[in-house]
Order: structure tokens, then C-alpha cells, then sequence
């Protein structure tokens, strides 16, 4: 009988984290949260989760090694996607970006060099390219690091692919593209207009319209977390996680509106808008490579993950304050 597989997912009670937490229950895995401390005792999103009886939370703190390695002991497996995600505040504090996500890595890659982990995956992001040079966008464009936090998950990409080439640690990058979808912070853009609308506004309060992106659903994202940490080969390598399509800001906010039945219009809130030279102004996906290498393959278009997703916002009104931008 093969042996089921302990893995430790670090930033489990997140976003991505707690799908990906539900995701490799249901393939069988015994899994081990790792979510941050605080004296609330709260797991974040794994709070209301099916998997919650069915998994180990441990609480600790990504920039702390010692609760990190701690948590690691006896996995087969680690998802490291523990992170500062808000580009804006990495403008308020970019130290905050290197402590954790730099730094935090180093912890992940450092305690499964020790302890002989023998499948790692890092979380990437898909800002790691800047304004794409060409597009679609494949895994060999230049990585420009355009905001302190795309800056701060470059630098932890690196230092990833450094403990594979000098240690032969089997490191994998995943690189998502825009994830969305039910349990994503208010901040984000996708839930933000759907809160706003939502809550009656006709006037919506936005950055720039412009700038395109490849938004996947985070079932698929979480999915294909799995594929690559379940493929062959791929190691000290990234590989994107995208639908191969994009749309503008502009076009979403009609799509959205379309979808909810209403009519709206847009008014530039200038405390959204990034900083001059800041800007990610276009972000499509070339996923050939994943394609090659695994069976993933999307299965959400924008409608579908967009229907689900108002759906969710609507049934957890407390959950957003449309009319605070929380940067």
C-alpha cells in the first residue's frame, strides 16, 4: 500500500492556501496547516472550511525559522505560499516584503535542505515579469521587479532556484496569474467591484482602466498547484499557471456589470491608482509549459468563475466594506 503523503502548506488559512488546503484533502494527503499566530486562536478562512476535522493546524510565524522547520518535520511534501501580497502597502513598508517574503522563503528552504525534503514548491506571482516585452508572456521573459513587493518575490525566486543549483534541492516555482475568486481580500479587483456594485453604488471608485490581466479561478489555480508538485521533473525551474487570455480593467468592470443587471459608470479614485513607473500595464499568460508537462487544464472561463464569484459576495456582505479602499 503506498504511504499517504504528510505535506505542510504554509499560508493555509489564506486566500489560495485554504482551496489548495481543501484541494489536497481531497486527493488523500494528510495535511499540516501552518497559519500565523495571533492570540485569537482565528486559522483565517480554514475557519469555515469542509477540511477543517480533517486536518493538523499548527500556528507560527513565516519569519520565524524555528516555528517554520517545526512545522515542516516529517513532510514529504511542502506548498510554500505564505506571503505579503498587497502591492500597495509594499509602498509603506517594502522592509515588511523582505522580512517576509525573502526571508520566509529562505526559512521554507533552508529547513528542507535540513531535514531532506524531497518535493518543495514556491508560490511566484505572475508580477515578477512586469509590463509584459512581448506577449503572450512564457517563463523566459525578463523578470522586472516593478513594485517592492514584485521586487521582494523575485528576490525569493532566486534564492529558490540558488538552493536547487547549489544543493540540489527539488524546488519547484509556480507563477499564477491574477487568482480569483470566493475568500479573496476586499482589496483585490475582481470583489471589490462586485462588493461595490452589490452594495447599490452606480458610481464605481477605481484606479486605471488600462492595464489587462489573465485571471484564473482559484479552484483551477489551486489545482494546478497540485499538478505541478505532482509532475515530473520541472524542478528549479517556474511555470506560469494562466488561461492564455486577457482583458482590461475597463472591459471586466462592463462584463461585471453585465452579469449583475446593472448599469454603471466609473470614477477615477486617484489613492488607487499604483505609482508613477509602478504600473503593470499588460499580463497575459503563455502556458505551454504546464500544458506540456502535466494534465491541468482550466476549467473555468471568466463567466462561469465570475457568476460563482458575485455569488459568493453576495451571500457574505459583512465580509467587505465597499466603501473603504484598504490599501
Amino acid at each position: 500500500m503506498t504511504k499517504i503523503k504528510q505535506v505542510c502548506i504554509t499560508g493555509a488559512g489564506g486566500f489560495i492556501g485554504s482551496h489548495l488546503v481543501e484541494a489536497c484533502v481531497a486527493r488523500g494527503y494528510k495535511v499540516r496547516a501552518f497559519v500565523r499566530y495571533n492570540g485569537r486562536s482565528n486559522w483565517g478562512w480554514l475557519e469555515t472550511s469542509q477540511a477543517l476535522g480533517k486536518i493538523e493546524v499548527v500556528a507560527g510565524d513565516i519569519r520565524d525559522y524555528d516555528s517554520v522547520a517545526s512545522a515542516m518535520k516529517g513532510c514529504d511534501m511542502v506548498f510554500h505560499l505564505a506571503a505579503l501580497i498587497g502591492i500597495p502597502y509594499s509602498y509603506v513598508s517594502p522592509l515588511a516584503y523582505v522580512k517576509t517574503n525573502v526571508e520566509g522563503t529562505y526559512n521554507v528552504l533552508q529547513a528542507a535542505k535540513e531535514q531532506g525534503v524531497k518535493n518543495i514548491l514556491v508560490t511566484s506571482t505572475s508580477e515578477t515579469y512586469g509590463t509584459a516585452q512581448y506577449a503572450p508572456i512564457d517563463e523566459k521573459h525578463p523578470s522586472v521587479g516593478q513594485s517592492p513587493y514584485a521586487a521582494s518575490k523575485v528576490a525569493a525566486d532566486q534564492l529558490a532556484i540558488s538552493y536547487h543549483r547549489s544543493f540540489g534541492l527539488p524546488v519547484r516555482i509556480v507563477r499564477p496569474f491574477n487568482t480569483y475568486g470566493p475568500r479573496q481580500s476586499a482589496r483585490a479587483v475582481i470583489p471589490n467591484i462586485i462588493a461595490q456594485i452589490a452594495g447599490g453604488t452606480k458610481e464605481l471608485r477605481l484606479g486605471n482602466l488600462s492595464p489587462t490581466r489573465d485571471f484564473t479561478f482559484v479552484k483551477d489555480s489551486a489545482a494546478g498547484f497540485l499538478a505541478v508538485a505532482e509532475a515530473r521533473g520541472l524542478y528549479g525551474e517556474p511555470v506560469n499557471l494562466g488561461t492564455g487570455t486577457e482583458i482590461s480593467i475597463r472591459d471586466l468592470v462592463g462584463f461585471i456589470a453585465r452579469l449583475m443587471n446593472v448599469k454603471v459608470r466609473v470614477v477615477e479614485d486617484k489613492a488607487r491608482l499604483r505609482r508613477k513607473g509602478s504600473e503593470v500595464e499588460r499580463l497575459v499568460c503563455d502556458n505551454a509549459r504546464v500544458l506540456a508537462h502535466t494534465s491541468w487544464r482550466p476549467q473555468y472561463d471568466l463567466e462561469r468563475g465570475l457568476k460563482e464569484m458575485i455569488a459568493w459576495v453576495k451571500a457574505h456582505p459583512s465580509f467587505f466594506k465597499a466603501d473603504i479602499y484598504n490599501i
